[in-house]
């Protein structure tokens, strides 16, 4: 299943909360480079790029475009090993199987769903009107 519009399902791992002092380091779902002015991907184990975003206490971003190094193989579970290789605790997606969201939330990775352009992703995520996401029903595994 895919995130609409600004909106999402309801949340189907309990993760943990971020630690006190944690930097808040998101990682989103790109369908191209561009990063800010990207696409949120619609499906997290296919995007060819991921954003790394740093977040700030004030709001402040720090932000870069790294490449899905995973994209030919594996799915969304080597996906899953490629963004946490970044450091991320939050992330950003379009749609995501069950095993690769339950591979998230053992590693204490809250997931949250969006459909539509990257800044607009990141202005919902700031306003706290995002979302958690559901698992895509076409796949079984990751």
């Amino acid at each position: 299943m895919r995130a609409k519009p600004g909106r999402a399902g309801a949340c189907l791992f309990r993760t943990k909360n971020k630690k006190e002092g944690e930097k808040m380091r998101i990682g989103v779902t790109l369908e191209d480079e561009k990063g800010i002015d990207s696409e949120v991907s619609p499906h997290f184990g296919q995007c060819s790029h991921f954003l790394i975003v740093d977040m700030e206490e004030n709001g402040q971003m720090e932000k870069k475009v790294v490449k899905n190094n995973a994209v030919h193989g594996g799915g969304g579970c080597l996906a899953v090993d490629e963004m946490l290789s970044h450091g991320v605790n939050r992330v950003i997606a379009g749609g995501m199987g069950v095993n690769a969201q339950k591979k998230f939330a053992d590693a204490g990775v809250k997931i949250y769903g969006f459909s539509g352009n990257v800044k607009k992703a990141l202005d919902a995520f700031v306003k706290k009107e995002l979302g958690g996401l559901e698992g895509c029903k076409e796949h079984e595994g990751c």
